[in-house]
């Protein structure tokens, strides 16, 4: 492709609604345009990567057998009733009428329409398993969307869907697609990891997120140093170590601590660690009795140490959906202000108490004397207050440096993006919508289900946010626009140069390599700029110097200094770099 057909769109600005690289680089390289908010058009340049994505998983996809379809975007309301999400959704699910006062939304996801399609379509257990999958365009009304492409309102997804007679059908295939994913994000040429995750929203036993390693990702996964074990820190399991709690040494004392509330503040003060402190929190679940039909609360007291955090998704598996107790009712229940609450004399607290693992090896330490301006110093469990055995449960966020949850080296803590996420939803809708088929014994049997989504147009972004310089994009070879720049010096002015330019340029599209010669009349730094900016991960140049040396001058995008090719080596030089 020249760029006399093929006009770069590249601009100098950054946006100023750009927050992140990916953002910034997809705007100034010409891939996309901002229609709205959350909306954007793509332009040539960005369409040919987002093509790759999708090209690279289909080809897969295929080979693990699963078939394509395509499903409307318009989904009608009364599918989503059937499994009762039409009113859980919430305000992200784009509802309208048509013109006959019927309901309908445009589709986030598609796991209503596809069970539907299983349920008339599907008859006999000898049609199963069978896997359906799609690459189509989603639309989630986003509260804010931010990030470029990266959390959009309009977006391009693969999801597939599998259906099962039993969960040893199930679980084959979900090991199918795990693999299949990991094949995919092999070739797209990304850092990534597979972690066990929480299935949220969409329901399910068991997940696997799949996450592209960027300083920049919103989420923090943790791995082992030394094992395969991978995890969402939401989802990490931590284990109840054997008791290890050195012998105290001191004695328990009334410590005034005039304003001082927070962990932080309270170790400044007094000269102790966080790890030394006692966290102490009050959560409340909130309920309708069923008897009276009176609104209810039900509180827990949570006691962590002073350098972890609550894992919220962790807490609610244990006691149910719940929010942080107010202020108010803080002070109602422990006769104190926040800050300085504690377990100490809290034997009458209305409700549950929850205890992380961690706090169980605390000795000598710091908590909240329940009076305001007051902490404990010297605090041992035992002497000064009973820490019950069945309190004490995993709660806490997993740390760098905690033993792995599979009892192979230290935890790690990385930031990635989440482009991928495979679940296995059992009968989650399939029973909703009665999507059953004629078993062996010629009975009726609900179909077990799988899941398993890629965010297209995000992994375009992430893989910027992966690879990225000051002077703009480093795309992998296999996900680049174009594989090969050429860049001929004043080629207008010299026809011996544009014989060979011409040249090599057959040459290379003969050998099956994608090029994008640049033909325009401009300086070399504008014309190197571009191809830096736009990503373009092997650069040709030609000149009248070389013409008499019979040598181009290859540059890599990462490399720092060039070198020279002769002509006859040129295609096979450039065939082992993008093997």
């Amino acid at each position: 492709m020249r760029t006399s057909q093929f006009p770069l769109s590249t601009v100098k600005e950054t946006p100023a609604d750009a927050e992140i690289a990916s953002h910034k680089l997809m705007i100034r390289a010409g891939l996309i345009r901002k229609i709205a908010a959350g909306v954007y058009t793509w332009l040539p340049l960005g369409l040919r990567v987002l093509r790759k994505v999708e090209q690279i998983t289909r080809e897969e996809m295929n080979k693990a057998g699963a078939l394509e379809v395509l499903m409307p975007a318009l989904q009608p309301a009364e599918l989503w009733r059937e499994t009762g999400r039409w009113e859980k959704y919430g305000p992200e699910l784009a509802r309208m009428q048509d013109r006959h006062a019927r309901e309908f939304c445009l589709g986030p996801t598609h796991e209503e329409i596809i069970t539907d399609l299983a349920r008339n379509e599907l008859k006999s257990y000898k049609q199963l398993p069978i896997t359906y999958y799609q690459i189509q365009t989603k639309f989630r009304d986003e509260i804010r969307p931010r990030f470029g492409v990266m959390r959009s309102r309009e977006f391009v997804m693969k999801d597939a869907y599998s259906f099962h007679l039993d969960q040893d059908s199930l679980q084959q295939t979900y090991a199918v697609m795990y693999q299949a994913y990991t094949n995919i994000f092999n070739r797209f040429g990304l850092k990534f990891r597979a972690v066990i995750a929480d299935s949220g929203a969409i329901g399910g036993a068991v997940s696997h997120e799949f996450h592209v390693l960027a300083d920049s990702g919103e989420d923090a996964i943790a791995f082992s140093d030394t094992s395969g074990y991978a995890a969402n820190v939401e989802k990490a399991e931590l284990h109840r170590t054997p008791l290890n709690r050195a012998t105290y040494t001191q004695e328990k004392v009334l410590t005034e601590t005039p304003g001082k509330k927070t962990i932080a503040e309270v170790g400044e003060f007094l000269g102790v660690s966080p790890d030394k402190i006692l966290k102490t929190l009050i959560v409340v679940s909130r309920f309708i009795d069923a008897g009276t039909g009176e609104s209810r609360n039900s509180y827990c007291m949570l006691l962590l140490r002073g350098d972890h955090e609550l894992n919220e998704i962790k807490l609610q598996k244990i006691i149910g959906d719940f929010d942080f107790a107010k202020e108010e009712e803080i002070e109602d229940l422990m006769h104190c202000r926040p800050g300085y609450i504690g377990p100490i004399t809290a034997e009458a607290f209305p409700g549950r108490i929850i205890a992380d693992y961690s706090v169980e090896n605390l000795s000598d330490f710091v908590c909240g004397a329940n009076q305001a301006g007051f902490h404990y110093t010297g605090v041992n469990w035992g002497r000064d207050w009973n820490l019950m055995d069945e309190w004490l449960h995993d709660i806490r966020q997993i740390v760098n440096g905690d033993p792995s949850p599979d009892g192979q080296g230290q935890i790690t803590i990385a930031r990635g993006i989440e482009v991928g996420h495979i679940f296995q939803l059992g009968d989650k809708y399939s029973a909703a919508m009665n999507a059953a088929i004629i078993n062996e014994a010629g009975k009726n049997q609900i179909m077990l289900m799988g899941c398993y989504g890629i965010g297209i147009s995000r992994v375009v972004a992430a893989a910027i946010e992966q690879g990225h310089d000051e002077r703009g994009i480093i795309w992998p070879n296999e996900l680049a626009p174009f594989q090969v720049a050429i860049c001929p010096m004043n080629m207008h002015k010299s026809d011996r140069l544009i014989d060979t330019v011409e040249k090599i340029y057959r040459e290379l599209l003969d050998a099956g390599i994608e090029v994008l010669l640049d033909d325009r009349k401009v300086r070399a730094g504008f014309m190197f700029s571009d191809m830096e900016l736009i990503g373009i991960p092997h650069r040709i140049v030609i000149g009248d110097r070389g013409l008499d040396n019979g040598t181009v001058e290859y540059q890599g995008r990462t490399e720092h200094e060039s070198r020279e090719i002769p002509f006859a080596d040129i295609v096979g030089f450039l065939k082992s770099k993008l093997a």
